[in-house]
């Protein structure tokens, strides 16, 4: 694999003594410890069934000793993160005749659930297994399948269930080919009921060596070990470093001990969440403009979510002879009119001038911007024609407000839609640009690439909603509008050309991901799609979808796609490096087969596209381990890793990637935040980046995520930047990406660090990281300090020589507290060197350097 120590076996080896304190029973010497013991495998209903595999040990099928108890071995990966999936129900386990075990499951659906394991442990790949697909069922609902038993016989092995009151049966004997579902007549064996801690439990007994459970309580251990270590706070570690003295740091900095690394490490992941895009980035402050809003966006949970949704008035909606057929829905107006708030009100500016258009026919149309008040702050008239026609007027507010609306009325009758207002002044004044403030934020970070257009948003809520890049191009009443997997509406006025356009803008590397013929994990359409994948026979036209999108980004103006974007008012190609494939994805058979077609296709027809992986959502387990089986075979030049984590997990894991194998894939850590955006979450991010630093010839890209969140209406936290419809907010976690991606360094250089205390608790909360940037030549020393005490630095640089003034800027506060902000000022390198680090801070130092030796790149 691709670590020589896996961290999924972080701690194996500590405190062994407490091993059986957990289980309730002990052993007097090894010669006590049986060969063999029963071992209970069973799952329970508590979290709504998401608790997913335990295990119970004992030596007389009378005494039960839970691991754990409730400890997870296996969790079941079906559905999505929602009230009823990722359940598991009526495990069973049994071993075959290779000594692999089988564990089997019910996911309150109509497929079988199975993965496989040697040690019950590490286990392979789920599979879901469609055997109810022919059956034919009276009622429209899904078969669930419940009762499942296995049963072994004659080298097959035969599994039985019951749906809708009968039972039913096939047989497999490899456990990837299963025969035909038929109606069952045997005799199935049946789940045993067990005491365990008090609760009565059903599952399957099977006898093990003493060794395998050894080995589960060794696991056990360890993770809550490791789960102890991370849960830290302020709080925590004043009792952990109570009476913890100031402490002094000797740092030497060797100029020509240096090694090359990525210099695209900070960047930004875009994803259309909590109102990212519309009501968000994308500069239009007009909500539903083209009345578009269905109630299948919210999945028919919310009935005012419709086409009328954000209007108010006197109106219908007509589909007869629409703008285009895309565009189905538009409102007629007969003596009256419409008024639209936007998103929570519309925000305008004192003499700012706004762009209004409409798509109408019919009578004249009067156009104002009113204050909630009443007061009319703008106004222009718009004269259709009998055709439908692209109408275009200019407002300008007479006063700053923040909950104006838009009304349009008529003395007549007329037709209406795509209904828009922009703000003149966009991000690089674009047409059908982006909001200014939330764009500058984001350029403040000086991004080196910018992933889009999201996670779960790339590969949608079942197959029918996989984000298609062609639905975004074009002129914006031909898109294809779409239902957002978190629950709201994708106009796709913000789509590929325009993410493009943003990245050019921003001097930074787009970073398109694409699905990989699968839908997202956390699919709720089940069975439906999420874990079945776009039929191969429309696999080709998928691939061909992939290609395309390269030669839109790429191709010349004499190709199909490259004429396109030229249209679109961009002839010279955008010079695309980065395609990822996936997002997060289970790693199945279903997927493999899509994501290799794919990779294979893109490999052949552009060698010169550097391919991202994907590696599931968390830093450990199957899906990690699978996918990066899989990126070695296809020698993937990188690969997409993701982790959510507690800022405990931060700080003790900065040496994540230190023992990753250089000869491999690199790594582009897509998404990761820790949880929280206090200053202390902050300042394990910056600790853990200095880490990132050290490791930047392995770690080639970075990004926090999710980045930008509307407030009240947000389905996710933590997030970088806050916003409302006049406001943008960042956090101070925002500050420590700022800091990194305006400070970053084409070589690192080592460091030598002797603190005062040796206590490795004090070690592991101070960070130091030194870089040098190729185009200035400029030293950055990155300090973090993660102690209730402050720190005295004694910094010295060998065979570099410095300059006598450095800038010198600290980001320091209380831990609890979300305001800290960054201070720069302009002092002189010998105190830059030696400036005490007060309690929980984060400083960077630039200084310019009197010997450029790391510019001839010898390293």
């Amino acid at each position: 694999m691709k670590k020589f120590l896996q961290q999924h076996f972080l701690g194996l080896a500590v405190l062994f003594v407490i091993v059986f304190l957990s289980s309730g029973f002990s052993f007097k010497s090894k010669a006590d410890k049986p060969d063999k013991v029963y071992l209970f495998a069973y799952s329970t209903l508590k979290n709504n069934g998401k608790n997913g595999l335990h295990f119970a040990w004992s030596t007389d099928q009378k005494n039960w000793f839970g691991i754990g108890p409730e400890h997870s071995f296996l969790k079941s990966d079906y559905g999505s993160w929602g009230p009823t999936g990722k359940s598991m129900s009526e495990a069973f386990l049994i071993k075959d005749d290779n000594g692999i075990f089988h564990c089997f499951w019910s996911v309150k659906d109509d497929v079988l659930a199975q993965a496989s394991s040697k040690d019950l442990i590490n286990w392979k790949s789920q599979r879901y297994i469609q055997v109810m697909k022919n059956i034919t069922k009276n009622s429209d609902e899904k078969p669930v399948i419940q009762n499942i038993t296995v049963g072994k016989k004659d080298g097959q092995f035969s599994i039985h269930w019951v749906s809708d009151n009968t039972k039913y049966h096939n047989t497999t004997k490899d456990f990837v080919n299963y025969t035909e579902t038929k109606e069952d007549t045997d005799n199935a064996p049946k789940l045993t009921e067990i005491t365990v801690q008090g609760d009565i439990q059903k599952g399957t007994i099977t006898i093990v060596d003493w060794s395998v459970v050894e080995m589960l309580i060794r696991t056990m251990e360890s993770v809550k070990f490791r789960d102890k270590k991370d849960n830290t706070s302020p709080k925590s570690d004043s009792l952990l470093l109570a009476g913890l003295k100031p402490v002094t740091a000797q740092i030497t900095i060797n100029g020509r001990d240096a090694k090359k690394i990525s210099n695209m490490l900070t960047g930004v992941f875009f994803e259309d969440i909590n109102y990212a895009a519309d009501g968000g980035l994308y500069g239009e402050m007009i909500q539903n403009r083209d009345f578009e809003y269905a109630l299948s966006d919210k999945k028919g949970r919310d009935e005012k979510w419709n086409a009328t949704m954000a209007w108010e008035g006197d109106f219908k909606i007509s589909k007869e002879n629409p703008i285009h057929a895309n565009n189905p829905n538009y409102a007629v107006l007969i003596k009256s009119s419409v008024s639209n708030t936007g998103f929570d009100g519309i925000a305008l500016i004192a003499n700012e001038k706004y762009d209004f258009s409409v798509f109408a026919k019919g009578a004249k149309l009067t156009v104002k911007l009113k204050s909630s008040a009443g007061e009319t702050l703008a106004e222009t008239t718009v004269i259709p024609m009998a055709s439908w026609k692209k109408l275009t007027g200019v407002l300008k507010s007479s006063k700053t407000v923040t909950d104006a609306h838009l009304e349009i009325s008529t003395a007549g009758e007329t037709a209406v839609d795509m209904v828009s207002l922009f703000p003149q002044k966009t991000f690089r004044n674009r047409k059908n640009g982006l909001r200014a403030d939330l764009a500058e934020a984001i350029a403040g970070m000086n991004p080196k690439f910018v992933r889009f257009p999201g996670g779960c948003v790339a590969h949608g809520d079942g197959i029918h909603n996989i984000y298609k890049w062609k639905n975004t191009i074009g002129p914006l009443e031909s898109r294809i509008p779409a239902r957002n997997i978190w629950n709201y509406h994708q106009s796709m006025g913000l789509g590929y050309f325009e993410y493009f356009q943003f990245c050019e803008d921003l001097g930074a590397q787009a970073v398109p991901v694409l699905a990989a013929g699968v839908p997202c994990q956390n699919s709720s359409d089940g069975g439906a799609g999420q874990q079945f994948g776009i039929p191969m026979e429309n696999m080709d036209e998928y691939v061909q979808d992939v290609l395309d999108l390269i030669e839109y980004a790429n191709g010349s103006v004499n190709t199909f796609w490259g004429k396109k974007r030229a249209e679109a008012g961009h002839p010279k190609p955008f010079n695309l490096k980065y395609v990822g494939i996936g997002n997060e994805d289970l790693i199945s058979d279903v997927f493999e087969e899509r994501y290799r077609m794919i990779v294979k296709a893109v490999q052949q027809k552009h060698p010169e596209i550097i391919i991202i992986g994907t590696v599931g959502p968390f830093f450990e387990g199957s899906d990690y381990n699978e996918g990066w089986a899989i990126a070695n075979d296809l020698k993937l030049p990188m690969v997409d890793e993701h982790y959510y984590q507690s800022p405990g997990w931060f700080i003790n894991n900065q040496n994540f990637y230190d023992s990753y194998d250089r000869s491999k894939s690199k790594v582009y850590l897509g998404e990761y935040a820790s949880r929280g955006n206090k200053f202390y979450n902050a300042l394990s991010e910056a600790l853990y980046l200095t880490g990132i630093e050290r490791n930047g010839d392995v770690v080639t890209m970075a990004s926090y995520a999710p980045l930008l969140a509307r407030e009240k209406h947000t389905q996710w936290n933590p997030d970088l930047i806050y916003f409302n419809g006049h406001e943008v907010k960042p956090t101070v976690n925002y500050f420590v990406q700022q800091l990194y991606g305006q400070n970053p360094g084409d070589f690192y250089l080592q460091n030598i660090v002797k603190l005062s205390d040796a206590n490795d608790e004090v070690n592991k909360r101070i960070g130091v990281s030194a870089v040098q940037d190729k185009t200035t030549g400029d030293l950055i020393i990155k300090l973090v300090n993660v102690l209730p005490v402050s720190v005295a630095p004694s910094i010295s640089v060998a065979n570099l020589g410095t300059a006598e003034n450095a800038s010198y800027t600290l980001l320091s506060g209380n831990p609890e507290k979300t305001t800290a902000r960054p201070v720069t000022q302009q002092i002189s390198a010998k105190e830059a060197f030696s400036k005490e680090l007060p309690p929980y801070s984060f400083v960077v130092i630039r200084i310019k350097v009197n010997e450029k030796v790391l510019l001839n790149e010898t390293f």
